[in-house]
């Protein structure tokens, strides 16, 4: 029972990627390379990121809400736009489009985080003899992630590889790409300033996710249409 519930766990957690990657053009278009270079850099990128948390932030005592130390946090995790910038302009990729492209990198992305951040305490805790939703409620987590990461790489493209969009969607563009770059302080936030239980929690970044595709996808469209 218990390791038929890690299964279960697992699938809801890693089974979307691959999921989306063979259900879109993606796997036509063999660019599960440009995945797997998108999911180095991001490791690369974390590395970077737990120095820099390491050496700045204080170790709290108790689960309290800093603004001071979530700000900090919020900056650095802006270390992540700079990773999928490296990874959407500075990586050799397959002749490919721009809307593979992003979407493969924003998929290498997403996975290596789900690797990262979830699969050893699913290897721990889902195999444990008590029932729990927590790693339920991960694997949901893990799939608003995979949007939000696809959503960022797409307006990261819109922000460093397509010079002809309109200029009233330029501030639009880097407004979302704000918001999604500092969700985790946002939903950190929920957590301890506002006391959120994690089902509430995840409730929201499956809604904030699904909001964030759709605006994405917009930008995109209008972006990829011809200048009067």
């Amino acid at each position: 029972m218990t390791i038929f519930h890690f299964f279960n766990c697992a699938i809801l957690t890693f089974g979307p990627h691959a999921v989306y990657y063979s259900a879109t053009p993606l796997s036509e278009y063999d660019t599960l390379g440009t995945s797997v270079k998108a999911a180095l850099v991001y490791l690369g990128t974390a590395l970077v990121k737990l120095v820099c948390l390491a050496t700045f932030l204080k170790v709290s005592e108790g689960d309290i809400f800093d603004p001071y130390q979530e700000l900090l946090k919020a900056l650095i995790g802006f270390i992540d736009v700079a990773g999928l910038y490296f990874a959407l302009t500075q990586l050799t990729h397959r002749n490919i489009s721009q809307n593979h492209k992003f979407q493969a990198v924003g998929l290498g992305w997403a996975f290596a985080d789900s690797v990262l951040h979830r699969l050893a305490p699913l290897w721990v805790g889902a195999r444990g003899l008590e029932f729990t939703w927590d790693y339920i409620l991960q694997g949901l987590e893990a799939n608003a992630n995979l949007v939000l990461s696809i959503s960022l790489a797409a307006l990261g493209s819109l922000m460093w590889l397509r010079k002809n969009k309109p200029k009233t969607l330029i501030p639009i563009i880097y407004l979302c790409a704000g918001i999604v770059a500092t969700m985790p302080s946002i939903t950190s936030y929920l957590r301890r300033g506002l006391g959120w239980h994690l089902p509430k929690v995840v409730c929201f970044e499956l809604f904030t996710s699904l909001v964030m595709a759709f605006i994405s996808w917009q930008l995109f469209s209008a972006s990829q249409r011809p200048s009067a």
